[in-house]
């Protein structure tokens, strides 16, 4: 589906804040609340949004420890190391790379025991050959 300029700025409003008010909406791009409502049904409707989620505030970031964690993955055995990453809660992202690694996680904890501990179970998991983590010192921004 190709997005005009007002579906862009619908998304990246949304994006900044998914409870940001129509009407609000409507002023921004200079449609009425009943187009703007439209458009965003029709956006849900060809999944280009798939859905809303919270985003936690700066004090509850400060007290996790983030890290990425790049897997090298056996062949042919993505798939499972895939599902078993998805069942654990403290990783957030999966991403699929190229290069040395195969695939990176974006993982949070609640202290460095909680993160040594994440990435020993993520170390053990069938499929995993090697991890190499990277701990976040600071997030500069995010959108």
């Amino acid at each position: 589906m190709k997005l005009d300029a007002i579906d862009q700025t619908l998304l990246n409003e949304l994006r900044e804040n998914a409870r940001c008010p129509v009407a609000l909406l409507a002023r921004k791009v200079g449609l009425s609340r009943t187009a703007v409502q439209a458009r965003i049904a029709r956006l849900e409707r060809d999944r280009v949004i798939t859905g809303y989620g919270a985003r936690t505030g700066a004090a509850h970031e400060q007290s996790q420890v983030a890290a990425h964690v790049m897997l090298t993955v056996g062949p042919k055995l993505s798939g499972p190391v895939e599902a078993a990453l998805r069942r654990i809660p403290e990783v957030r992202s999966l991403l699929s790379i190229s290069g040395t690694f195969d695939m990176i996680a974006i993982v949070q904890a609640g202290s460095i025991e909680g993160l040594d501990a994440l990435i020993n179970r993520i170390g053990l998991i069938e499929g995993v050959e090697r991890t190499h983590t990277s701990v976040v010192l600071s997030k500069r921004f995010e959108r």
